[in-house]
């Protein structure tokens, strides 16, 4: 075989296209060559199989036409040639010379890629669009093996894209996100052979007719799923400056209550009545589908604990319980922090909200509690007919299960008097749990640095849980639901107290546990200023003995220590 050809071969994986031919038709008579397909688009491999080819010499010895049209060889064997269509080929013969002799192997007829349709008309940057037509070819793409040639390919309004999937009759691309609107058209690459048959000359493309395709703005919907009330935020562009007549928002076909519509946001609540299914924007008569959200129903696994004193933090565990602020009408939670009708009841009393999360709420138990059920209070609306809030303010009621309310009781403590610094350990029940010293007791402090308040300040009463040693706090060591571990405070010898309510022996007085917590205002705001529940053990004397922990001097702040 020529160098030429062997290194051409070599170098380029030619396709074969064998359509209803088969090795008998080659053999059966010595003389006879035929084509292995009466049709092909430009820039396809078609391959000629007979007999008395003989070797390949040069591109001016050996040579290959289409209609007239000289064609670029790609392989030349005594009982098979390949080569390309070329772009300028014409429907005729296709005519073999080697040397002077000359044999015609058949009409061939050239055939054009056409678009029967595009799908869908309309569609977003990043998404893919399905082509329908005819004649594609087979090969697209930077794996085509004749890149060399130059290869097949789509373009969106003058931008090339790239093909997912390419066959003769079907093709998907995906759109770019620099795509416009515009025409689709499918390109068939081919590379005629230069003049004096050597390869090759620029490529050139076979175009298909256009076919138009709209390119629509993209749009992000947060979040896709949660519980009635959620509040689900459109992000995009073009929505108009306010909502029109007829713009509406559909979750599953059921209308939504919309709390803000500008050019680049929408903001609504999902409505009481919402079901799982598709979301539909409504824009100036047209309707868009922009995503499936799925409605959750918030459940309920555990609370812990079940039984406890008042000030206790419980939490509630489960999943789908949404969000505790989105009952505003901005894109963001923390910009409003409206937390609207959720909220949850202890024995019928509102629990001050320490934290409200999808699968978990966290509540401090309130001094006015009961024993009873501990229920979950959603709120979502029913939106009027316009879209516009509302129709009806409802609620979602989720049980979590009961709570039991235990009264601390101390049944002994000892010893019943000491020097500085010793451990005096008080028994009894329905303690609670030990709640540090020096951590915030008023939720307005979280949410006011929630939204970057400078004045929170931390008042002088910050404390849930206390040891009293005649109205001096002592240092907790320990605090389990049964017993307590403090030490005996270090007196100050000119006494304590505020004007008029100067203490001025503090060496015997009573020993008190008291745990404090707060109630929800009558207007549902946070909350009333803190009571106290507290149980006197009896009395206790500090004696005159002892010294201070030698770690009183470098900490002598216990009551800001984090670690309690």
């Amino acid at each position: 075989m020529n160098r030429f050809i062997q290194g051409f071969v070599t170098g380029v994986a030619a396709v074969t296209l064998w359509v209803g031919l088969s090795g008998g038709v080659f053999a059966a008579t010595p003389s006879a060559i035929e084509l292995s397909s009466a049709t092909a688009v430009p820039g396809a491999t078609v391959a000629i199989g007979g007999r008395g080819f003989g070797t390949f010499r040069s591109v001016q010895v050996n040579r290959v036409t289409v209609g007239g049209f000289p064609a670029l060889i790609q392989r030349w064997e005594s009982d098979l040639i390949e080569v390309k269509v070329p772009f300028q080929a014409r429907s005729g013969p296709v005519e073999v010379m080697a040397g002077k002799k000359k044999m015609v192997a058949g009409e061939l007829i050239i055939m054009l890629p056409t678009i029967a349709t595009v799908t869908p008309a309309e569609i977003e940057p990043g998404h893919t669009v399905q082509i329908v037509g005819t004649h594609f070819g087979v090969t697209s793409g930077p794996r085509d093996p004749n890149t060399m040639f130059g290869v097949n390919d789509v373009t969106i309004g003058g931008v090339v894209v790239r093909p997912r999937r390419w066959k003769d009759d079907l093709i998907e691309v995906e759109v770019p996100a620099n795509a416009e609107s515009g025409d689709v058209v499918v390109r068939l690459a081919s590379s005629d052979p230069l003049p004096d048959g050597s390869c090759c000359a620029p490529v050139q493309r076979t175009v298909s007719n256009a076919v138009p395709l709209k390119l629509i703005p993209s749009i992000r919907v947060d979040p896709m799923s949660g519980p009635v009330g959620t509040k689900v935020v459109f992000f995009g562009q073009g929505f108009g400056s306010s909502k029109g007549t007829g713009d509406k928002v559909t979750f599953g076909g059921h209308l939504s209550a919309i709390a803000q519509w500008s050019d680049k946001a929408i903001v609504v609540h999902l409505p009481m009545d919402a079901e799982t299914g598709p979301i539909v924007l409504t824009m100036q008569g047209r309707e868009r589908t922009v995503g499936n959200f799925t409605v959750h129903i918030p459940k309920a696994n555990a609370i812990t604990p079940a039984a406890a004193p008042i000030g206790t933090l419980l939490r509630i565990s489960g999943e789908h319980f949404g969000f505790y602020s989105e009952s505003g009408s901005t894109p963001y939670a923390f910009m409003d922090f409206n937390t609207g009708e959720n909220r949850v009841d202890i024995g019928g009393v509102r629990a001050v909200i320490y934290r409200w999360q999808d699968d978990r709420i966290d509540v401090w138990v309130p001094f006015s509690v009961k024993s009873g059920p501990v229920v979950i209070y959603r709120g979502a609306v029913k939106p009027n007919a316009d879209g516009s809030c509302c129709a009806a303010k409802e609620v979602l009621k989720t049980e979590a299960g009961l709570f039991t309310l235990v009264t601390p009781k101390i049944d002994s403590y000892s010893p019943h008097s000491g020097g500085l610094d010793e451990l005096i350990t008080i028994k009894g029940s329905g303690f609670g749990s030990f709640l540090k010293t020096a951590e915030h007791a008023d939720l307005s402090l979280n949410r006011g640095a929630y939204t970057r308040r400078d004045d929170i300040q931390l008042g002088e009463n910050v404390s849930r849980t206390e040891v009293l040693f005649n109205n001096v706090a002592a240092q907790v060591m320990s605090w389990t639901d049964t017993e307590i571990v403090v030490r005996v405070p270090h007196r100050n010898l000119y006494g304590v107290g505020k004007r008029n309510e100067f203490i001025n022996e503090l060496s015997t007085g009573p020993l008190i546990v008291r745990r404090g917590s707060w109630d929800v205002q009558p207007d549902q705001t946070c909350c009333t200023q803190k009571k106290w529940l507290s149980f006197e053990a009896g009395t206790f004397t500090i004696v005159a003995k002892g010294m201070p922990d030698p770690g009183y001097f470098n900490n002598n702040r216990p009551d800001a220590n984090t670690n309690q």
